[in-house]
């Protein structure tokens, strides 16, 4: 599978180039991110932009990826989502039960205050 992997500083962007997002290909982007956050990156927002359709079993997937990064304090946004994909995950109330930002910069917003509040809350309080 195709995916563009865009490091920043905080947070990486992932965007599979595929029309479709199958089964198959949202379990590449599980382990895409499981080998990333072995090499320290621990955010993620995956940008469905170029995807126009979605499986019913790829949308379970993004709760199963969106449950995996929170357990272990990390963040994932999923922005870009459009026509049939949205419609999917409304079909299935997903969208109220992982991060959707509707744009990229509303994406970083949410993983930008997600980093402020575990260094707020995982902060020692002084003597």
């Amino acid at each position: 599978m195709d995916f563009k992997i865009d490091t920043r500083d905080t947070f990486s962007v992932i965007s599979p180039a595929s029309e479709s997002f199958t089964t198959e290909i949202s379990d590449e982007l599980a382990s895409t991110m499981r080998n990333m956050r072995q090499s320290g990156s621990h955010n993620f927002i995956i940008d469905l932009q170029a995807c126009n359709n979605i499986d019913d079993e790829a949308v379970d997937n993004l709760v199963q990826m969106h449950e995996e990064s929170y357990s272990m304090g990390h963040s994932l946004v999923f922005t870009g989502i459009k026509g049939k994909v949205l419609a999917a995950l409304r079909d299935k109330e997903i969208h109220e039960v992982v991060n959707v930002a509707p744009k990229m910069i509303e994406a970083i917003d949410i993983i930008s205050m997600e980093i402020l509040e575990r260094d707020l809350f995982d902060e020692e309080p002084p003597e």
